[in-house]
């Protein structure tokens, strides 16, 4: 959250399950003095349970979204197709082989190359640059493989990106992040612009090694987000 500095614009995940990142986004704006009002929400989730969810998750907060008029998937039914946004932020479920990426092979997104019909990662990397502005950044969190595998095109692409400056900082996560997974993490920034803030970084791209920093704790309980799992339920 702070490197991508969501401060004011419009914020958008592709995959935004209950709402964690709209929480995070609000919080970091109100922390550095800001109204929630300076920025516009943008979702899509395809679980219809979980996209009654974070609609009412956000609406216990006074946070209003456009989540689409539906739930929908997000590589076959993008509920927001001409939208451009100014801040990314996503968690996609990892490694996904049923998404039927087959069915897709000549979408406008693909701009650095077919994604794997296997494998949805750089099909949600893509998909994820493709609704950014021109002057736009993402904040992305994958399976540690993204950065690494070969197979079915995928180390075609992943090199396509960075030499065409989509890619900004790449991040090998500690273990043993999120419960419901032991698949290790890690983080992809993208951006249209490396001459943004007054530096041009063109054809520079930050790897970051963070696999042993940090620390195991226990985790913190978000109590409105609690209250609506139950309310729910």
């Amino acid at each position: 959250m702070e490197v991508l500095s969501p401060h004011k614009g419009r914020v958008y995940d592709p995959c935004c399950g209950s709402g964690g990142m709209f929480v995070q986004s609000e919080r970091f704006v109100e922390a550095h003095g800001g109204k929630r009002e300076d920025i516009s929400i943008f979702g899509q989730e395809a679980n219809p349970t979980t996209w009654r969810l974070v609609a009412m998750n956000l609406a216990i907060r006074g946070m209003g979204a456009n989540l689409g008029a539906e739930p929908a998937d997000t590589f076959h039914r993008d509920q927001h197709p001409t939208e451009r946004f100014d801040y990314i932020l996503a968690n996609p479920p990892f490694n996904i082989s049923d998404w039927g990426g087959e069915r897709l092979g000549s979408d406008p997104r693909w701009v650095y190359g077919n994604p794997p019909a296997g494998n949805a990662n750089f099909g949600w990397l893509q998909h994820i640059l493709h609704h950014l502005k021109p002057s736009g950044s993402a904040g992305v969190v994958l399976a540690n493989g993204s950065m690494s595998s070969n197979q079915s095109n995928e180390g075609h692409i992943r090199r396509a990106m960075v030499e065409g400056d989509g890619v900004e900082v790449m991040v090998a996560l500690p273990p043993q992040l999120f419960f419901n997974t032991q698949i290790p993490a890690c983080l992809w920034f993208l951006t249209k612009d490396k001459t943004k803030h007054g530096r041009n970084r063109k054809g520079e791209v930050l790897f970051i090694d963070a696999r042993k920093l940090g620390r195991m704790t226990a985790p913190k309980v978000d109590l409105h987000e609690y209250n609506a799992l139950v309310g729910a339920g």
